[in-house]
């Protein structure tokens, strides 16, 4: 017996020093992936003459800088899947780099986009439509292949000549839709309530807690800005494919799932073809590539990015540890929700950490400029005064502050750029919504129903206020309603100030109702149509820098301790992936559950946001 215990004690000891060397030797191999992958570092690549450019749009595009090879690698054994992500500059300073290198000859566009959060919008995009037609005006060829082409694809590819198309696939003409989802019935089944205060009869953020469908307000705003949308989206292949606009509308009504044949025959597409065709044409015109003679010259964009264009960005950077001395426009990307506190989460924007950002470089003499990149609806009111107040005291101290809108920039969004020099948007951003609404959920019938009770004892009349156990009267409504009251005026008084506009003329465009870019420069909301390029040539003359001046990027890329941290503290989703990222069960449940997530990233102090009013899913 003895021997036995002994025995098994040896064996789980050596089980367990198996898995604490496992351990070791997956870290040690993780640590040597992020050393490979981290944004300081360049890897050579070797572009032979004649080379296509190849673009795999089977990615996320965000506007901040992308996730490091070990983030990838975390995600990936963690089950969140291995979606590829790139940023907005890494392409079209690719591209623009492309057109010039006569080693390039072509691009070679193909793959699928895969939004994931604001990533890959359609404001982005257009962003990466203006870097492509400049290759295209270059004198070089662009190919696409589509297999499985969405409308966000297609707006991309539509530049290409030629499109082609695979043969059994259909293209996607549906037009635009936005189907915002309701929980009221569910909540009032279940015993939740849920009581608002608002200011803006169009602020409907609240709506899929309080009602079952869209009030007339509510769905008045998103018809324009549907409309607003899918203009661009017609203007933009009609220029591209010389196919009228009214005519795009005429196939989308009639012909939304257009047959492989009929794209040709409409103009919509060039040629239909198997991707072995295409990969043959393209070797036969640009020869065979080195490494594989059965295929064509190329270099991947992402290759072509670390081993030509961050190696050209990087010259003449400071080595770790050193000062940076150079004079530089510092860019910040408020990318995802406008959140309380410091978080250091993916996809928000946490108020205490990026006023912290904005302070250091508001002290740094070497940064001449700020440019602000949102890709934000909002969210905490609080939050965002954090932030704005920063921006303001970065343009006292005499450094000029420029803001770029991408796809959506409303509500907390848009206050965060009150205090600019100069706002630049894209015809289908989405932004304004100057509104502002609190939430106020209780659990009391819900409580009751499994016999529980609450009692309460206080020393003044409102002192449980803020409490989720008890609906609340008229008269904490009231007291509610004031102080949300309080927070519109400010938001209003902002906008008044910073765009040089009545009060009164601010509360008409305000009201809580978004805009498309287009129309927000029609209504003084925004300066000028462009993208973060254009916004980055006005800092840098703004701040008498040359054109070429540096750049500095943040949040910036997370070092391999950071992450490996994140990724064990990280805390499991209440909605489970089913079927894998991409499948049709887990695109539903991501659909059905993102509002209740949005819900549960809310931490305003006092529970009020300025929040993009609706949340719009647009495809």
């Amino acid at each position: 017996m003895k021997t036995f215990f002994s025995s098994c004690l040896g064996t789980i000891f050596g089980l367990f020093l198996f898995a604490l060397l496992g351990i070791f030797a997956v870290v040690a191999i993780f640590a040597a992936a992020a050393m490979q992958g981290s944004k300081g570092s360049t890897r050579d690549v070797t572009v032979q003459r004649g080379s296509q450019l190849v673009l795999n749009l089977s990615a996320n595009i965000t506007d901040a800088p992308p996730p490091s090879e070990f983030k990838r690698l975390i995600s990936k054994l963690s089950g969140d899947g291995d979606t590829r992500t790139f940023s907005l500059r890494q392409i079209s300073s690719s591209l623009r780099a492309a057109a010039k290198d006569d080693r390039i000859t072509g691009l070679f566009l193909t793959g699928s986009l895969q939004p994931d959060g604001y990533g890959a919008g359609f404001a982005a995009l257009r962003e990466l439509r203006e870097a492509m037609n400049e290759f295209k005006a270059s004198g070089k060829k662009i190919t696409a292949y589509l297999a499985a082409p969405t409308k966000r694809d297609y707006f991309l590819a539509s530049v290409a000549e030629p499109i082609h198309l695979n043969p059994y696939a259909e293209m996607d003409m549906s037009g635009l839709a936005s189907e915002p989802q309701f929980y009221a019935e569910m909540f009032k089944k279940y015993g939740i309530g849920v009581q608002v205060t608002r200011v803006g009869k169009y602020k409907s953020f609240v709506e899929p807690f309080t009602r079952s469908n869209m009030s007339d307000e509510n769905r008045e705003q998103i018809t324009k800005l549907l409309g607003d949308l899918w203009a661009e989206w017609r203007g933009a292949i009609e220029q591209s494919r010389k196919i009228p606009a009214a005519k795009l509308q005429e196939i989308s009504d009639t012909k939304p799932l257009l047959s492989a044949e009929d794209a040709v025959k409409l103009g919509v597409v060039t040629k239909l073809s198997h991707l072995p065709e295409v990969i043959e044409e393209l070797r036969a015109a640009s020869g065979s590539d080195a490494d594989n003679v059965r295929t064509f010259r190329q270099v991947k964009l992402e290759d072509y990015h670390a081993g030509v264009v961050a190696k050209k960005e990087s010259e003449g950077a400071p080595k770790p540890g050193e000062d940076e001395k150079r004079t530089r426009v510092a860019v910040i990307y408020a990318e995802g929700d406008i959140i309380d506190g410091n978080s250091t989460n993916d996809g928000s924007v946490a108020g205490d950490r990026y006023a912290r950002e904005l302070r250091k470089l508001r002290q740094d003499p070497n940064v001449k400029a700020i440019v602000l990149r949102v890709n934000s609806p909002g969210g905490s009111a609080f939050a965002s005064e954090e932030i704005l107040n920063e921006l303001v005291l970065a343009r006292a101290a005499g450094k000029p502050v420029v803001v770029s809108f991408g796809t959506v920039a409303a509500s907390g969004g848009y206050y965060i750029a009150c205090a600019s020099d100069r706002i630049f948007a894209q015809p289908n951003t989405i932004t304004g919504s100057i509104g502002v609404f609190g939430i106020l959920p209780n659990v009391k019938e819900f409580a009751n129903s499994w016999g529980v009770t609450f009692d309460s004892v206080k020393t003044s009349k409102f002192g449980n206020l803020f409490t989720l156990k008890q609906p609340k009267t008229p008269e904490e409504l009231a007291q509610v309603q004031v102080f949300v009251d309080r927070i519109y005026d400010k938001f209003v008084g902002h906008v008044a100030r910073a765009r040089n506009l009545p009060v009164e003329r601010v509360k008409e465009i305000a009201q809580g109702r978004v805009w498309s870019g287009s129309e927000g420069v029609k209504i003084g909301l925004v300066d000028e149509i462009g993208g973060l390029d254009a916004a980055l040539t006005f800092a840098r003359a703004k701040a008498k820098l040359p054109a070429d001046a540096p750049i500095s990027e943040w949040p910036a890329e997370k070092d391999f301790a950071q992450t490996l941290a994140e990724s064990f503290n990280q805390k499991g989703t209440p909605f489970a992936r089913l079927g894998g990222r991409n499948s049709v069960a887990d695109q539903a449940a991501r659909e059905i559950a993102a509002p209740l997530r949005e819900l549960a990233s809310y931490n305003d102090p006092r529970g009020t946001y300025v929040r993009l009013p609706f949340l719009l899913p647009v495809d």
